[in-house]
């Protein structure tokens, strides 16, 4: 009787699986993963360790010499490491430029077999795996799974869905990796809706197996500064927009600097780090805005409540999102939004108090949007009231739920 009860109230043991992960050297990759996962472990009723590998590949071929510079970081990633209390291995698994994409998910799972089974040897049996993106992570743990005869979940996060499976051999491979799965997350139900279509082509997937779980924000790191403090800190004035996002064309970094040109007496931060800097600094000079233009390169996390506070509204012109952590990261900050209408943003910006959503993707369109928010700012403790609506507890609650029914708990 006893040890049937201790089974019962035994904490969930869960194997978080993911290459999308915060480590030494990039602190600010995957930060949702591990701030769900966070989240997650501070119920007290799930222990939990990391397995996070990172791409290597044999150096000293000729042929391979451009490629070093780009995967030289990836070598000084540590082999373990703590952060806040979990931890994380970062195994290497083989990952060959130009050929990687259709490799990975079979070099990956022979890396995190090994790295889970010697979990197992340490005495961290656990009970499920919890994978995140699903190429090529989502593909590897299923493999794996089946090996050790795990029940497995993976989260759709965007862009594994919305572009990577667009390919047909890895669309493929996601669908069977999604039905091996014992249960799907998305973060928003347009993916859950984009799966379920995609699918159809594959042999269909069960819409009680799909589960949306939405991102939620940590409304104790992103809470408001005082705005004219904030300005005076970054060395501010007047109405300031922020673009926030890797310096990538799909974040539309250049169509926020282009409206900027037709919009006067704007200045716009633009946090990230990425290969379109020297191209959007060019496109800044040429359309004469070059000065009120500011880039700011990587900010921690925790300053980037400075950044957000200091703006007047935040822009983010992507071409598709998953679900769009920096739109609920300024809301609560108390900061308003605009935000082109793709996929998971318009499940985000849902009341005038967190913003506009563009009509068209496009410099005008967005300009025009600007200019509409601007003339009618709501009032920032409305927009942090909304923003507080999104805590963490319902996905963290959702996410007990559902590793529960798969375990018979």
């Amino acid at each position: 009787m006893l040890r049937d009860m201790a089974a019962v109230i035994r904490m969930l043991r869960i194997l978080t699986f993911s290459t999308l992960y915060p480590n030494a050297v990039f602190p600010h990759h995957g930060i949702f993963v591990e701030t769900r996962l966070r989240k997650l472990v501070e119920t007290g009723r799930v222990e939990a360790r990391v397995v996070a590998p990172s791409p290597w590949f044999p150096g000293g071929l000729p042929d391979w010499a451009p490629f070093h510079g780009a995967y030289a970081p990836y070598a000084c990633i540590p082999a373990h490491e703590t952060r806040h209390g979990l931890d994380i291995v970062h195994p290497r698994y083989l990952l060959i430029p130009k050929v990687g994409m259709t490799l990975a998910p079979f070099a990956l799972a022979a890396t995190a077999e090994r790295a889970m089974r010697a979990a197992q040897r340490a005495g961290f049996d656990f009970d499920l795996i919890d994978a995140h993106y699903f190429y090529p992570d989502g593909v590897a743990a299923a493999i794996v799974a089946r090996r050790l005869q795990k029940p497995l979940t993976i989260t759709a996060r965007g862009s594994d869905i919305t572009e990577i499976a667009l390919f047909p051999l890895q669309r493929r491979l996601i669908y069977w990796a999604a039905g091996q799965a014992a249960g799907v997350i998305t973060v928003c139900q347009a993916l859950k809706d984009e799966m379920l279509r995609q699918a159809e082509a594959t042999g269909g997937l069960a819409p009680e197996k799909v589960h949306v779980l939405r991102n939620g924000v940590d409304l104790e790191r992103f809470r408001p500064a005082d705005p004219a403090e904030a300005q005076a800190r970054l060395g501010v004035e007047g109405p300031v927009l922020l673009s926030v996002g890797h310096l990538i064309p799909r974040k539309g970094h250049d169509l926020v600097i282009r409206a900027l040109a037709d919009l006067d007496g704007f200045t716009l931060l633009i946090v990230g780090l990425g290969p379109e800097r020297a191209n959007l600094e060019r496109l800044a000079a040429s359309l004469g805005v070059a000065q009120r233009v500011r880039f700011c390169g990587a900010v921690d996390q925790a300053e980037l409540r400075i950044y957000y506070s200091a703006a007047t509204m935040l822009v983010l012109a992507s071409d598709r999102e998953g679900w769009p952590n920096v739109l609920l990261e300024s809301m609560a900050c108390g900061t308003p939004v605009v935000a082109t209408r793709v996929w998971g943003s318009p499940e985000v910006v849902g009341a005038p108090a967190a913003g506009i959503l563009v009509p068209q993707r496009d410099a005008p369109s967005i300009a025009g949007a600007i200019r509409a928010l601007h003339q009618a700012l709501p009032d920032r403790v409305s927009t942090r009231a909304y923003a507080e609506k999104f805590s963490w507890d319902a996905t963290s609650e959702g996410q007990i739920a559902l590793f529960s029914r798969i375990l018979g708990r």
